[in-house]
Parts: structure tokens; sequence; C-alpha cells
């Protein structure tokens, strides 16, 4: 770029311009030469919604991400078409070191979600991701407990998948609910106990301010669930709780013991 008199802005039928066509591959001895240019834009977004730093999030190039991270004259906020940030496109990717390296930096908010209403916390909760769930909730600015669009928070998230590390990370933080609902009714327990994650069970039931006894858009409890086929190993946990009620009815009058019964489980 040892042409002064050219723009190097300019942008192809895509509105692509050089500097982004190098961040997408990767290409961190052309993106050096181009940001030693004041005239270079890092903010362009090409057709998709795309700025070069969001690209290079996406494919983990780190050398990219940090060049770019050195500039102060980008928008480290930019949401691309399906509103998703530079530092979601990172955790859901699973790119650990670029996800550290926008966390670094306090103008990069870490509870901005997407159009379905998913955070980057919330993505790494559903991954198993230890490491980038550890990170997100070391920022004192992060909320733990927003909800998706269909209610789910990242606990509930972890719970569902069985992730027990991220369960165990996500509760250490004080002010995470352990009971909030999503739009089927379902608290983070109803989740583990359906996909009969014996472990995740285990955590959340040992909570002191854990509702035991949560029931889902039919009346369902979480025993009365248990008591089908398979669920045999959460059906004796939860009946260790002195105050999980085998007798209650679902909206269609059917017990625990009653589903216990015809699915065959004698002992119930």
């Amino acid at each position: 770029m040892e042409r002064w008199d050219l723009d190097p802005n300019i942008t192809d039928d895509r509105g692509e311009t050089q500097l982004s066509w190098a961040a997408r591959g990767g290409r961190e001895e052309v993106v050096k030469m181009l940001l030693e240019r004041n005239d270079v834009n890092l903010n362009t977004v090409r057709v998709g919604g795309e700025t070069p730093l969001f690209r290079a999030a996406w494919n983990g190039d780190e050398g990219v991400v940090k060049m770019l991270l050195e500039r102060n004259d980008f928008n480290s906020c930019h949401k691309e078409g399906s509103s998703q940030t530079s530092l979601l496109i990172a955790t859901w990717e699973g790119h650990e070191g670029i996800v550290n390296m926008l966390l670094e930096r306090e103008d990069v908010n870490p509870n901005t979600a997407d159009n379905y209403g998913e955070t980057p916390l919330s993505r790494a909760a559903f991954e198993g991701d230890n490491g980038v769930v550890k990170r997100l909730l070391e920022r004192n600015d992060i909320n733990p407990n927003i909800a998706s669009g269909s209610g789910e928070t990242p606990l509930t998230r972890a719970a569902w998948k069985g992730h027990e590390g991220v369960v165990k990370i996500v509760l250490e933080r004080g002010e995470v609910n352990p009971n909030t609902i999503n739009s089927d009714g379902e608290t983070p327990l109803a989740r583990a106990a359906w996909s009969r994650h014996e472990g995740v069970v285990k955590i959340l039931i040992e909570l002191n301010d854990i509702n035991a006894n949560p029931r889902d858009r039919d009346g369902r409890t979480r025993l009365s669930v248990a008591a089908c086929p398979g669920h045999e190993e959460v059906l004796k946990l939860l009946l260790e709780r002195g105050d999980v009620n085998p007798k209650t009815a679902d909206d269609s009058g059917e017990t625990p013991h009653s589903r216990a019964a015809y699915e065959g489980h004698e002992g119930a």
C-alpha cells in the first residue's frame, strides 16, 4: 500500500474492502500493511452485515483480531445481519482466545443478545464451554439471568444439556435464580429431570432455595415426569427430599404414584 493516492476503502459489489477481504482470509501481513494507513475504515460493512472484526472473530484469526483491537477507531459492538456481535460469534465458535481479547475491552457489552435472545453466556452454557463461561462470569457487568426468546437462562440451557461443570460455575454467582421458568413452564430442574441428567439434578436439589415441585404447562411436577421409563435414578433423587409430594396430580388428574404404577415401577 505504498500508493497513498489510492483509496483503500473502495468496495466491490458485495461491499468488501481490501481490509475486509484480508481479514476474512486471515492475511495478517496484508492487514498489518493496511492498518498502517490512518484513512482505512475498520467499520465497513459488507452485504450480510459483517465487519472485518466480526469476520476475523468468526474465523478464529487471533492475530487479525489483535491488530484490529489495537486501533481505537472501530466499533466493537457492531451487530451483523442476525444481530450477532463479534463476542457472540467468537463464543459460538469456541474461540476462547478471541473471547478473552474482546472481554478485556470495557466497551464490549457481554450481555448483548442476538435476534433470538441468545447472549454469549447462554451460548457458552449450551455448548458446555467451561472456560468461556468462567471468563464471561468474571465480568462484573454480566447478567447471568438473561433469558432467551424461549425464556431459557444460561442455567436452564446448561441443565438441559447435562453440563455439570457449567451448572456449578454459574451457580457460584449468588444472584443466579435456579427457579426461572421457560415458555413451556419448565425450570432448570425440570429440564435436567426430563433429560435424565442425574448429576445436574443432584446439584440442583441440594440448593436451599430450589423449588423441587415445579409444574410445567401441563401441571406435571418433576416427580411425575421422572416416573417415566428410564428415569428411575432421577425419581430416587427427588423422593429423597422431604418436600416433594408424590401425590400431587397434574391437569389430567394423574399423580406420580399412578404414573409409576402405570409404567410398572412397583417400588415407587
